[in-house]
């Protein structure tokens, strides 16, 4: 089967989904009122320095201010805004590792956080990078460089170097084994700097900065701060690897540094150039804007979801993209026309009466990931709770019984869950810290067969995850990159009645509450009556199930008590109020 890609798009709402063999893979929801900022430069300004966290809140014009850690500042030579103690020697500069996702800061459709759209890049004497640590947050240094310069011998004093060309003077990276720079010596309140957005805002978290700027296209990745030509180890040969930097280092000018993006293999110097030259003028405008414009101020927009999705997807294995929409059709087609031409053959427009989710099936796959209980097909299901920063999915034998023996019978459940588990997270783009509770295997290699099944699943998600190996109690712990909110998160809202927790006082409980709190006018001896205002279903509840109780408080705090529904009350809603004897007076 074909792999498609299926755009919906209103005046409200757009949704693009991705569709892998007739199952939908991703799904990418970008409402107008709440579009994501990801990839927008803007000029801030410093509100709050805080070294004890190595952080700074800054002010971009949202409701809520934006944090900036210490390992994510870059102060450019041109602005003045770093002090010289904090740049090393050119002798000691580092190129590495690989200016993979970490340097290019390049974006994913879902309008993520750095991430690796590419494998890496090639780079001279590059090193490997470390596999990401088992956490749901990167730590705040984690842009800085990873390796310390070698112990420079003893030479005899020379005549002062040339100037270095500014490409080589503006990288600079700071040793894994020194800290960085007090986040106080680098920013000042009231600072204006330029920041591009990484991290959309996500619950109570404010959106998270930058000031390593990129700028993505469809070949390549601009990168103001990078100074270096990079190209993606995605692109097999060697040869067409060192035409494709020659070429950049040949027409790029020296202030910036550019990322060779996949897409870029095999294309024609005009085309390459082209996609260069827009970039430059993207960069340049917002140069020149940086100069005039008052912070905060939006001075660069990234893209909306659906070009964003055409620009940064391998849409090289998509086979058709079908849209319902005539504008966003004529926008596609238009974008396409710059940057791949070759593929607007691929770009249907649905002509269908029934709604086009309808038609793929793509509306019954979101109504089952917002379920808490996914089935298998042999009778097993999950359960998978979220919480803000943590997810739970717990496997369940369920309907299925087996048919040989039970190693056999929970090794096939566990294997199915294992498949349906990888895909579940990257259709509800679940983040953080994941715990996965598989039904206990007392044969190891069962347990090594369910790993490696699950971790081959997670390969196709684009997502950054590490991974752990089954635990003693049969658990798999792992972290998948948060990059927006989740499904649930963009789709629901708390609960306003449970108030989000997921659950309620029963009825029993609530009476018994009531009874203990009517207990308390024992004694008084000013109220003559009380009266007990309830939810309908509480009411209920005490003038049948609990009306011997009742009559017990009556007598116990001799005074009568009216019970009174409110439909109104929230059902552990109630009410207690004592009627005063009047008193005459002669």
């Amino acid at each position: 089967m074909s792999n498609e890609m299926i755009i919906n798009a209103t005046d409200q709402e757009t949704r693009v989904a991705l569709v892998e063999k007739g199952t939908v893979s991703e799904l990418y929801i970008e409402r107008l009122r709440d579009k994501g900022i990801v990839g927008n430069v803007y000029k801030g300004k410093v509100v709050r320095v805080l070294p004890g966290m190595q952080a700074a809140f800054v002010d971009i014009g949202l409701e809520k201010a934006a944090f900036l850690y210490a390992g994510d500042v870059y102060i450019s030579e041109k602005t003045g805004q770093l002090s010289a103690e904090h740049l090393h020697d050119i002798d000691d500069l580092e190129e590495g590792p690989e200016e993979d996702a970490e340097d290019a800061m390049v974006h994913s459709p879902e309008g993520s956080e750095a991430g690796p759209i590419e494998e890496g890049v090639e780079t001279p004497e590059a090193e490997a990078p470390e596999k990401e640590p088992l956490s749901s947050e990167s730590p705040p240094n984690e842009s800085l460089a990873v390796t310390e310069p070698a112990p420079k011998e003893e030479v005899p004093p020379s005549p002062a170097p040339e100037k270095v060309p500014p490409r080589e003077q503006r990288r600079f990276r700071v040793s894994r084994y020194m800290p960085p720079p007090n986040i106080g010596e680098l920013l000042k309140e009231g600072e204006e700097i330029l920041v591009q957005v990484t991290k959309n805002p996500i619950g109570t978290k404010g959106a998270r900065l930058t000031m390593h700027l990129s700028i993505p296209g469809r070949n390549l990745v601009l990168m103001p701060s990078f100074g270096h030509v990079g190209v993606s180890r995605r692109i097999g040969s060697d040869k067409e690897r060192r035409r494709l930097k020659d070429f950049i280092q040949s027409v790029c000018p020296p202030d910036v540094g550019v990322i060779v993006r996949t897409a870029c293999e095999e294309k024609k110097p005009r085309v390459i150039k082209a996609d260069l030259d827009y970039l430059l003028k993207i960069w340049r405008e917002v140069e020149k804007d940086m100069l005039h414009a008052p912070a905060p101020y939006l001075l660069h927009e990234e893209l909306d979801i659906v070009l964003r999705t055409l620009r940064d997807m391998f849409i090289d294995d998509i086979d058709r993209i079908v849209v319902d929409s005539k504008k966003e059709h004529k926008q596609i087609l238009r974008f396409l026309e710059i940057f791949n031409p070759a593929f607007k053959r691929v770009v249907k427009f649905y002509k269908g009466r029934e709604p086009i989710f309808d038609t793929y099936g793509i509306e019954t796959e979101i109504n089952r990931a917002m379920g808490r209980r996914v089935w298998l097909k042999s009778g097993g299901y999950i359960i998978v709770d979220q919480a803000e920063a943590l997810t739970v999915v717990d496997v369940n034998t369920g309907r299925y019984v087996g048919k040989k023996n039970f190693e056999d019978t929970i090794l096939k459940i566990n294997l199915e869950a294992a498949r349906e588990i990888a895909y579940q997270l990257r259709l509800r783009n679940c983040g953080g810290i994941i715990i996965i509770d598989f039904i206990d295997m007392e044969r190891s290699y069962h347990r090594e067969k369910v790993y490696r099944t699950f971790d081959e699943a997670l390969r196709k998600d684009r997502a950054k995850n590490s991974i752990l190996k089954i635990s003693e109690l049969g658990l798999i712990e792992m972290t998948r990159k948060r990059t927006r909110e989740s499904l649930v998160q963009t789709l629901c809202s708390p609960c306003f009645y449970c108030e989000g927790k997921g659950y309620l006082k029963n009825k029993l409980s609530i009476c018994y509450e009531i009874f203990r709190e009517l207990a308390k006018f024992e004694g008084d001896v000013a109220a003559k009556e009380m009266q007990l205002s309830v939810h309908p279903e509480i009411a209920k509840t005490l003038k049948e199930e609990e009306l011997e109780g009742l009559m017990k408080i009556e007598k116990m705090v001799n005074k009568k008590i009216t019970v009174e529904a409110v439909p109104d009350f929230h059902i552990e809603q109630f009410e207690i109020k004592s009627r005063v004897e009047e008193t005459k007076t002669g």
